[in-house]
């Protein structure tokens, strides 16, 4: 397994999210998660603009692998990124 960074942009109801996270938690691989829907004001407005420039669709889960993006929950391409 790499060292890459990876960070989860997520929506706290959404299943596909869900089911990201829970891949990356049974791998042990170490995450930060935003869940953008329960952001407010600027905070929610400066996070959607994050994710935005990774993902113009605005579609989740977006996640961060070091310098490339995921878009969605795409196992068999985080075990490729994330050398599992």
């Amino acid at each position: 397994m790499n060292n890459l960074p990876v960070k989860v942009f997520a929506l706290s109801t959404c299943i596909h999210c869900r089911h990201c996270k829970e891949f990356l938690d049974e791998m042990k691989v170490p995450y930060d998660c935003v869940h953008v829907d329960q952001l407010t004001g600027q905070e929610r407005k400066d996070v959607v603009e994050e994710v935005r420039k990774l993902n113009p669709s605005v579609s989740f889960p977006t996640v961060q692998v070091g310098g490339n993006v995921v878009v969605g929950f795409k196992k068999d391409e985080l075990i490729r990124l994330l050398e599992l």
